[in-house]
This record gives structure tokens, sequence and C-alpha cells, in this order.
């Protein structure tokens, strides 16, 4: 059987209370808190606060605090990657997050989510699905992503979107729920 840990990444059923999960969470808070507690001229504390917390990261990635996560470890940062102020990754499938890419503040990056129906949801179980975002990408203060979701190279998500859907490249959204904007001639 395997453990809930590979049934949380792999997006299937989990739960959440497991006791190794629980474990994560914790030693995620830990370094959530010692990295929150940091600010920008604590740069070389704050770059291995990173290298520890998260499942990889380019060079000169700048995350504004504070910065909160689940389990951090699913979170896959490419270079000069920026987030501004109080974002929130709820990681527990895959984030990948493509070089030069800008987040606003106050953002949401989601990949946890629950079952539809009310048995499944009763018995304690949650899923995720991952997100991915590609290279270039600029999403505007407060935008919501939600799991499964993947946006791609040069794409910018105006402010507050929240966005339910695939993003293609090089296309702007805005509003609830997202939709592509016209060009304006």
């Amino acid at each position: 059987m395997t453990c809930e840990k590979d049934k949380m990444i792999s997006g299937a059923f989990y739960q959440p209370g497991d006791p190794q999960l629980v474990r994560e969470r914790a030693r995620n808070q830990e370094l959530q808190r010692r990295y929150n507690a940091t600010t920008v001229s604590d740069q070389d504390t704050r770059i291995t606060i990173l290298d520890e917390w998260l499942g990889g990261r380019g060079e000169n990635c700048a995350l504004r605090t504070p910065f909160y996560a689940d389990y951090g470890y699913n979170i896959h940062l490419g270079d000069n990657v920026f987030f501004n102020y109080g974002c929130v990754v709820l990681d527990v499938c895959e984030v990948r997050i493509g070089d030069m890419t800008q987040i606003g503040p106050y953002v949401q990056i989601l990949t946890a989510d629950h079952p539809r129906d009310a048995a499944s949801r009763d018995a304690g179980l949650e899923f995720g699905q991952p997100v991915k975002i590609g290279r270039n990408v600029w999403i505007g203060g407060g935008a919501l992503i939600l799991p499964g979701v993947e946006i791609g190279d040069d794409a910018i998500v105006g402010a507050g979107a929240v966005v339910t859907r695939n993003v293609a490249q090089g296309v702007t959204v805005a509003g609830n729920p997202a939709r592509p904007l016209v060009p304006h001639a």
C-alpha cells in the first residue's frame, strides 16, 4: 500500500491527519516561522532557509515576507522568480514556476482540493492537483490560482482574477472566473 504522502503528491485521495504529514507540516511551520522573521538584509539566512524549505529554486529568487506554504518541498522555482508580500502556496502537489515570473502581493496558488461528495469529505479525505506557471508570467495582486491550472509562458493574470482554467501562452486574463481579455487595436 502506498503511504499517505505518496497519495497526496500523486493527486490521489489521502488522509491529511496521517502522522507523517502532520510532522512534515510542523517542520514546514518551523521553517516558515524562521523565514518570516527575516528581513531583506538577512539574505544569507534567507537563502539557507529556502534551500532547506523548498523543493528547488533557481538563482536570484526573492520571496517577500510573510510567505506561507503547506509543506514547501513541493515548490520549485526557476531563476529570478519574485513573490511580493503575503503570498500563500498550498503545495500538497507540485507547484512549478518558471524563470522571470513575478507574483503580486496576496496571491494564492492552491493545489489542495476537497472531494465533491459529502461521504468522502465526512471521511476526512482530501486530494490535490499540481499547478504549473510558465516563464515570464506576471500575476497581479490578490489573484487566486486554483488546483490543476497551467499558465503558459508570457501570460498575464490580472489583479484579483480567479483562475479556474488553463491560460495559454501570451494571453492576458482577468475577472472571476478569469477570462481572456481582447486586445485593443
